[in-house]
């Protein structure tokens, strides 16, 4: 018989792994993004943001999140916040999806996103479940996954990982990989 203590702390310790270990997108690399619009915030100003709009621009570089103003969640915007004007100078727009409403986001916004970039609110969990970015464990939350997708609407890179601190590096390191092979070798 099994004793009820180590089946506990092999579950906690299965979970806890889970939790931190790398996963992969389900949308694989190489396939279309699906399109989108929904709407967002930008410095505490709304707008509809529509990513066939954005992919006109350049690059897109759209991450999921679980929830505005948790731990990690401030963390990865401060982090992208930072990082913006490496974003602009691959010619990348950013924008960050999560379930929260327009509400709360438009004071994540201005806070955590520090008004460098955009982040829109996905309610219903359209979006989520389409780039197959739902939290496993909690599916009312998005899973922390990132992606980058050319101005075709290929997906170049896909990233999930609940620890947020690579995400931003990841991402700028696949437009600068991207934007090597579309520019004959020239990067920013």
């Amino acid at each position: 018989m099994k004793h009820p203590t180590m089946h506990f702390s092999f579950a906690a310790a299965l979970l806890a792994v889970a939790l931190t270990a790398p996963a992969w997108a389900a949308l694989p690399t190489g396939g279309k993004a699906p399109d989108f619009t929904l709407p967002a915030t930008l410095g505490g100003n709304t707008f509809t943001f529509a990513l066939a709009d954005a992919l006109k621009k350049g690059p897109v570089v759209l991450y999921f999140y679980p929830a505005a103003f948790t731990k990690g969640c401030t963390i990865e915007a401060h982090d992208f916040a930072d990082a913006i004007d490496q974003y602009k100078a691959l010619g990348a727009t950013v924008i960050g999806v999560s379930h929260d409403d327009l509400a709360t986001l438009q004071k994540f916004s201005t806070s955590e996103c520090r008004s460098k970039f955009a982040v829109a609110a996905d309610t219903h969990q359209t979006v989520m479940k389409e780039y197959d970015a739902v939290l496993p464990q909690h599916a009312q939350y998005a899973n922390r996954t990132s992606y980058v997708i050319a101005p075709d609407g290929t997906i170049v890179y896909t990233y999930t990982n609940l620890d947020p601190s690579l995400h931003v590096q990841n991402t700028l390191n696949a437009l600068k990989t991207w934007k090597a092979d579309h520019s004959g070798g020239v990067t920013q």
